[in-house]
């Protein structure tokens, strides 16, 4: 049975090797390492006999927003629970803190409405747009959804 846990910095490498498989497959967006490190504080790992298969983590992006970012699972074990315990377990911690609001961008919209979320504009976040999306390579021809949950 996989345990999640928070990410310990020893976790980084694998988080990092994990995202970029999946980012090459079009799933996520690359990062790099060094910001998974400054970040690490973020990410809760889902954990099997030792072996990380998958994580996600919370960003806090505003006053009382945050966002669900990274969310991968190993291939092999998709369709099997883990994604949702792992957005389910950021969720409750957003709550723990205070936001009210948690979105994503996603390719996999359906998903996160599964989840509870509702699919928004992009440009109802500006503050991910101009801190985030302008520095990224495929701005402005984007093809990630925007989901959001009150909460």
């Amino acid at each position: 049975m996989p345990k999640i846990r928070k990410a310990k910095i020893s976790d980084i490498k694998n988080i990092h090797k994990l995202l970029n498989m999946s980012a090459k497959q079009g799933l996520v967006l690359p990062r790099a390492l060094n910001d998974l490190y400054e970040h690490a504080r973020d990410f809760f790992i889902s954990e099997d006999k030792g072996n990380i298969i998958g994580f996600c983590a919370l960003h806090l992006g505003w006053n009382d927003l945050g966002e669900i970012k990274s969310l991968v699972v190993s291939e092999q074990l998709r369709r099997q629970g883990t994604g949702r315990q792992l957005v389910t377990k950021c969720i409750n911690e957003a709550v723990e803190l205070g936001i009210k609001r948690v979105f994503a961008l996603t390719y996999k919209p359906d998903f996160f409405l599964k989840l509870g979320f509702r699919e928004i504009d992009k440009s109802k976040l500006p503050q991910k747009i101009w801190g985030d999306c302008m520095k990224c390579p495929q701005f402005p021809e984007c093809n990630e959804y925007a989901v959001i949950k009150n909460l």
